[in-house]
């Protein structure tokens, strides 16, 4: 008896052990290319989801702040912090995270094309030691609305970094969606984000509109491409909610905060010990209208009642 009574308070003990294992201070290193609203949005939802599920974790938070070079050094401090797992927000980060760090799970979030970029096999079986969220925008219904809201445009213009490889996938499907709406396209490709004012300019005279996609460099100087947009009365519309608040005249999108959350949890569940390798890529389904009426007035669009009616968001 008092031999079993021994066993059972041992294993009280090793259980008790397990359960404060589990409960130890979790460490997430986070990788960020560069800050603008949407992505910093992404991180904090991230966050905030951590904070209302209850885990103990210490972020260490990486902007590369657009640098390729920081970028990669980035992944190098992310080993020496010997995290329990890496966020890596957005395609560059996320690339990079793929090629140097290897034993630690990572989660990407805000990735547009993780199967075109190389990150996972498939969106259902990533087969690697990566999983996460992709944002990949309704590019034919935010065209869609586009022509709604300015029904006599013939011409697009699209201003991307051709480096980025999820503005490319985007680009191409936009092109593809266009050409079902009578429109085409003009493209206006930059580096960095110096060059979004000229490329916004080069545009001025060739297109009825210009549209962003999700591209960190030129989301990242938005406003250059709003001044140019106002001054020549020329429709800006963007991918991502968070810029219409900058000046964009709509968006239909994506909500950043909540794939940030999303994206906790499923994190939550690669900590926990499922492996990423098996738990599919997943996507946010509810899009939300966005709209600038002051943005809209001053670049010569009139919105209609029943566009303004469905915005969730109107700033004015």
């Amino acid at each position: 008896m008092k031999r079993i009574l021994f066993l059972a308070a041992a294993l009280a003990v090793l259980g008790l052990a397990a359960g404060s294992a589990l409960a130890q201070q979790k460490v997430i290193s986070i990788t960020q290319i560069v800050e603008h609203p949407a992505l910093d949005n992404a991180r904090k939802g991230f966050m905030d989801e951590f904070k209302a599920m209850g885990v103990d974790v210490k972020f260490n938070v990486h902007i590369a702040q657009g640098n390729p070079a920081t970028n990669v050094q980035i992944a190098q401090q992310m080993l020496d912090e010997k995290p329990d797992l890496v966020l890596a927000i957005a395609t560059p980060g996320a690339l990079v995270s793929a090629q140097k760090i290897k034993g630690i799970p990572v989660v990407f979030t805000a990735v547009s094309d993780p199967v075109g970029a190389g990150l996972v096999k498939s969106m259902q079986a990533p087969g690697g030691n990566l999983t996460g969220m992709t944002d990949m925008p309704p590019v034919e219904k935010q065209l869609e609305l586009i022509k709604t809201l300015v029904p006599k445009a013939a011409r697009l213009g699209i201003v991307y970094n051709a480096g980025e490889a999820n503005s490319v996938s985007q680009v191409e499907a936009a092109k593809a969606a266009a050409a079902k709406l009578g429109l085409a396209v003009v493209e206006a490709t930059v580096t960095n984000s110096g060059g979004v004012f000229q490329a916004a300019k080069s545009l001025v005279g060739k297109v009825d509109a210009v549209y962003v996609p999700l591209d960190n460099t030129v989301v990242s100087a938005f406003e250059s491409l709003v001044k140019v947009c106002e001054e020549n009365k020329l429709p800006l519309f963007s991918s991502d909610n968070e810029s219409v608040a900058k000046g964009a005249v709509a968006a239909l999108a994506v909500d950043y905060y909540a794939m940030g959350k999303q994206t906790a949890r499923l994190a939550r569940k690669v900590l926990d010990g499922a492996k990423p390798a098996e738990v599919p890529v997943e996507s946010l389904t509810n899009l939300d209208v966005h709209l600038n009426l002051k943005a809209a007035k001053a670049q010569g669009v009139e919105v209609p009642a029943d566009v303004v009616a469905k915005a969730v968001k109107k700033y004015e």
